[in-house]
């Protein structure tokens, strides 16, 4: 008789450890809407910096990003075109309309919470609000498709598809940033798999109860493509478009996708 060849999954928790993932992702939120809070003309996004990082360790947490191969911010503050990973400094200050993205991550008891959001400072145009709420309507069909018996792709797919229908909402085009998705995630920041923002259904290991995924797509105003600066973390558009990008720690329940990182204002 031959073996079955045991099925590939998405790595799950127990539910004591996805409440253990919670709580981090709790302090994640709070930093996000305390930086939020705290964002206007005239406030540098190092100054932003210190306020996530203060909330994390108060709340007797770690920030993850801080040193993380080397990187000297507890938050990445992209702003403008610059799409994920830029470096927070008393240098860039923000101006009435920029479009800022704050990713955020932190360690509570060995397990990791990541998340990531993207508002205006002030008033911003049409345009760019519109790709924030893109890209947050990408990440929430993502979400939608965590549920058991889903393969990875599955995801992939559905948070294409959000993007695809925000565009026929929104009468333009976005570009899907290439090479750039979502992954696991635990007692590890970033675990296999790795989870595109795009492609065809039905492929890779298979979703079950106590799967979590780190979800966050990317989008721009114009092109797929990006280009990493000279100080070797800040990813921008070559075309010089804005970008945006929202993320969510999510796992999956029999009761639907749980999202581990929820904010105050949620």
């Amino acid at each position: 008789m031959g073996l079955g060849r045991k099925r590939k999954v998405v790595p799950f928790r127990t539910p004591g450890e996805l409440d253990a993932m919670a709580a981090a992702g709790a302090i994640v939120g709070a930093a996000l809407v305390a930086v939020r809070d705290a964002t206007r003309p005239g406030v540098s996004t190092l100054e932003l910096d210190a306020i996530a990082e203060q909330v994390i360790r108060d709340a007797g947490a770690v920030p993850s990003f801080k040193g993380y191969h080397g990187f000297t911010g507890s938050i990445c503050s992209s702003v403008n075109d610059r799409v994920v990973h830029g470096i927070p400094s008393a240098d860039d200050v923000l101006v009435e309309g920029d479009l800022v993205s704050i990713d955020c991550g932190a360690i509570l008891d060995g397990w990791h919470g990541d998340s990531a959001w993207t508002y205006g400072v002030g008033s911003i145009i049409e345009a760019d609000r519109l790709l924030s709420e893109a890209t947050r309507l990408s990440m929430d069909a993502g979400v939608a498709a965590m549920v058991p018996g889903n393969r990875l792709t599955d995801v992939s797919h559905a948070i294409e598809l959000g993007t695809r229908a925000a565009e026929a909402a929104h009468g333009r085009t976005y570009g899907i940033v290439d090479g750039y998705g979502g992954h696991g995630i635990g007692r590890e920041m970033h675990m296999e798999p790795f989870l595109a923002n795009e492609g065809a259904a039905g492929k890779g290991p298979e979703l079950v109860v106590g799967s979590v995924l780190a979800i966050e797509p990317m989008l721009t105003l114009g092109t797929t493509q990006t280009k990493v600066l000279d100080d070797d973390w800040t990813v921008v558009t070559t075309d010089g478009t804005r970008a945006a990008h929202w993320e969510h720690t999510v796992a999956v329940t029999e009761n639907g996708p749980r999202i581990l990182t929820v904010r105050p204002t949620d």
